[in-house]
């Protein structure tokens, strides 16, 4: 904005009468180029050929031919566009707090954008963009309480008019923006009842009779219009149509600029300071703000019928943007006038046109050289007759009798190759100026590899990246309105947002606005405060197109099969969900049901382990008790054999204290035997020495036996009891004596006696 712009719209309030009118006077005066659009609009339409050439080529006998290769390069750009269409996504800008406010508000902003219709409407501008160089989309609240509360509309280029001396591509530098519309008079009553009687009065070309009852008894606001429709400059059929008694409303948006004290909050915020605020005042005596005086523009918006202002007040909408958004093309550099990429296109294609045609017209057309009055008939007969596949001529006998009278007719039906080529050029021109090749209109080009096609593939998407850039552009400047609507609606209140779920995620709850208290300080606030959304959230693009999920399918499928089965599994639900399937949340239920349910091969197996897992736990338990089992049977062994050990020991020492003299012989036959001192020696128990050992008292008495003979005299094979040392029952059978537990222990089987 320059100083002069500034200074023309410092002034507050509405808009006066003479600055309107020079806004009139600088459309009036602005470049033209509405017609060449218009002109380019009719060849992307397929009317290329216009009335007068049309006579010309029938008064020539050229048919008309027509070739159209302006419309599908349109259509391939524009379905480029679908192909890559994107949604917009609400994403936080890394506070805590912000992540519930993105989840809803990005909740919000998907479903206001499929009921405003806001994709089509950004397609149907883009197909503008692209053809004529300029599209516009107006965002706006819906004109009754039966539809959704937004509104996305494409307005035809030729409805709006803007400030060409603008340099942003959102316009939020422009002075003004003006939309005209044709109303039928009714309608345009029933919109401003309060102005009703000047809307008569001003199509009825405030008649004579009539006018000059304004002079006294009629109120000052129609005398004031009166006044102002005469002083009007402007040519009447510029807002008014008596003929089909419509009316043209101007609605005009514009900018103010005026001085604000404004609060600059540590973090980036700013917000206009309020003096009867007491949290503003809190804020700068704390040192948390500053306060800074800046020049800040402000929207109103005005209603105009010619020279009458009907309706002017501040913009309704919560942002400081015009609420139409331009989609901006190519721009000349001098004047600022968009155009398209058929701008370059209309001369290979008028080109093709003519060859096409004079090719037909040539292989049909028929050359006569004849002497004047060699055929019977008129001229325009003539040429007629000789036109036709059936010509008939008739000559003149008397005529052709003459000396030097000649009627000749030639045809060629043979093109030459330099008539192939002016076409095959034409042809091939409109690509070259438009940058889209064969490839990107899905025909056969001159590639002979899929690297080739895919190389001129991506040129033809490398000439249409400014195009591309400039609709992402105003894509996101639609969001942006969007969702400062829906931040608008929401306003300060408590709210629930559900956030529906989809095959993979289940349903949430947000709530936002919630009123809470700080214990320490007893103040009230809202957490999850909407109206702060706008500064704490962003605006992100997340393609979403079908073609974009088939490409995603295709990467993840091809990634998937070199996966291992497991993680297949966990992949599946993904894939499922980026198809196209009508059904596909019960698909992927059912798949997530089928992982919890194993198959027979996985239960047998899961049995098997299971038994090997027993079993090898009872063998285990088998091993310990075996273990502990040899352990107890080690020490009852250790305990046997020292008892053992001990017990002959004992034998032995009561052996030799008996018989000293069989020590020797015993230790002989040890030694013979193999035996060996221990090295060293084992340690010495203390046992008492034998000592002098009495003689038995009357020496050894041997036991006799039965033949008189002793009996045997070893100690492990002690003799029987005597047979008559058994008493005798009444059975006439030895009975066993009963004996006392001292008897019994001298009597044992491996007692030791003397003998």
């Amino acid at each position: 904005m320059d100083i002069q712009t500034a200074d023309a719209y410092t002034d507050a309030g509405p808009m006066r009468i003479d600055e309107y009118a020079q806004i009139v006077r600088e459309i009036a005066n602005q470049p033209p180029w509405r017609a060449q659009a218009d002109k380019e609009a009719d060849y992307a339409d397929g009317n290329q050929l216009d009335t007068d050439l049309l006579r010309r080529m029938r008064q020539l006998g050229m048919p008309p031919a027509k070739e159209n290769v302006i419309t599908p390069a349109i259509a391939a750009v524009c379905g480029y566009e679908a192909k890559t269409r994107t949604d917009w996504r609400v994403t936080p800008d890394g506070e805590p707090q912000s992540k519930d406010i993105a989840d809803a508000l990005n909740y919000k902003l998907n479903q206001a954008e499929r009921h405003s219709k806001a994709d089509k409407a950004i397609s149907k501008a883009f197909k503008a963009m692209v053809t004529t160089g300029i599209g516009w989309i107006e965002v706006a609240r819906a004109p009754n309480s039966l539809d959704f509360p937004i509104k996305c509309r494409y307005v035809h280029r030729n409805e709006i008019w803007w400030d060409m001396r603008s340099t942003e591509l959102d316009l939020s530098d422009a002075r003004w923006l003006r939309r005209r519309r044709w109303v039928d008079k009714a309608k345009a009553a029933r919109l401003f009842p309060e102005h009703k009687e000047l809307l008569m009065r001003s199509l009825a070309g405030w008649m004579t009779d009539e006018a000059d009852t304004l002079d006294g008894g009629t109120s000052t606001r129609l005398m004031n219009a009166w006044d102002a429709e005469r002083a009007w400059t402007q040519i009447e059929d510029a807002w008014f149509n008596t003929e089909n008694r419509t009316v043209a409303i101007d609605e005009l948006w514009y900018r103010r600029w005026d001085k604000r004290v404004m609060l600059k909050i540590k973090g980036g915020r700013a917000v206009e300071f309020d003096e009867n605020s007491m949290a503003h005042q809190a804020a700068v005596m704390a040192g948390q703000a500053t306060l800074v005086e800046e020049v800040i523009p402000t929207v109103r918006r005005a209603y105009w019928v010619g020279p009458h202002c009907l309706h002017d007040d501040e913009s309704p909408y919560p942002h400081r943007h015009f609420p139409y958004v331009p989609m901006f093309g190519y721009q000349e550099d001098m004047t600022g006038i968009p155009y398209g990429i058929v701008r370059d296109m209309l001369f290979p294609q008028d080109n093709l046109n003519s060859t096409i045609s004079k090719l037909r017209w040539g292989m049909a057309s028929a050359r006569t050289e004849r002497t004047k009055g060699a055929v019977a008939m008129t001229d325009d007969q003539f040429r007629r007759m000789i036109a036709r596949v059936d010509a008939d001529v008739v000559l003149d006998p008397t005529h052709m009798a003459q000396p030097g009278a000649r009627f000749e007719v030639k045809r060629d039906f043979q093109l030459s190759d330099q008539q192939f080529q002016l076409m095959n050029d034409s042809r091939m021109a409109v690509q070259r100026v438009s940058g889209v090749t064969d490839a990107f209109l899905g025909q056969a080009g001159t590639a002979t590899s899929g690297l080739q096609e895919q190389t001129q593939l991506e040129q033809s998407q490398v000439s249409l990246a400014d195009l591309m850039d400039q609709a992402h552009e105003a894509r996101t400047q639609v969001g942006e309105l969007i969702m400062a609507l829906l931040i608008e609606d929401m306003g300060k209140d408590p709210q629930q947002i559900i956030i529906e779920g989809d095959v993979l995620n289940p349903p949430r709850t947000v709530n936002l606005n919630v009123v809470e208290f700080d214990p320490a300080t007893g103040v009230r606030y809202l957490s999850n405060d909407i109206q702060r959304a706008r500064l704490t959230v962003a605006l992100d693009d997340v393609p979403t197109s079908s073609g974009f999920r088939a490409q995603q399918l295709n990467a993840l499928t091809e990634a998937t099969k070199s996966a291992p089965p497991e993680l297949q599994n966990v992949i599946l639900p993904y894939m499922v969900h980026m198809m196209d399937l009508p059904k596909k949340e019960d698909i992927v239920q059912a798949v997530m049901q089928a992982k919890q349910q194993a198959d027979p091969e996985q239960i047998r197996e899961q049995v098997k382990q299971e038994l090997m897992h027993d079993l090898k736990e009872r063998e285990l338990a088998i091993r310990e008790r075996e273990i502990a089992a040899r352990e107890r049977l080690m020490q009852a062994q250790t305990v046997q054999t020292g008892v053992t050990g001990a017990f002959a020991a004992t034998q032995a020492a009561e052996k030799v204290a008996m018989q000293p003299l069989i020590a020797p012989v015993a230790d002989v036959i040890l030694q013979g035997a193999g035996y060996r001192k221990p090295t060293p020696e084992g340690q010495d128990p203390n046992l008492p020495g034998p000592g002098a050992m009495p003689a038995p008292a009357g020496g050894v008495q041997p036991q006799a036996s039965m033949g008189g003979e002793p009996g045997d005299t070893s100690p492990l094979t002690p003799s029987n009891p005597a047979a008559d040392a058994m008493p005798v029952g009444e059975d006439g059978f030895a009975t066993a004596l009963p004996h006392s537990p001292a008897e019994g222990a001298g009597r044992g089987i491996e007692t030791l006696r003397a003998d």
